[in-house]
């Protein structure tokens, strides 16, 4: 799933929360490979949609 509007971020995000819950850190889980595309998939969605905060 490509997050494209923001309600498809916030579902991907959850996804996200949801299997790091179940994977941990464990690089094995049958899951640990879906995790890691959509990590890259929200961070490129951050990346283009969302402003960087810069301290001054």
């Amino acid at each position: 799933m490509v997050p494209h509007t923001e309600q498809e971020y916030k579902e991907a995000v959850f996804l996200l929360d949801n299997l790091i819950d179940e994977v941990g850190e464990n690089e094995a889980h049958p899951l640990a490979s879906l995790m890691e595309v959509l990590g890259v998939l929200i961070e490129k969605y951050e990346d283009e949609h969302v402003p960087e905060i810069f301290d001054l």
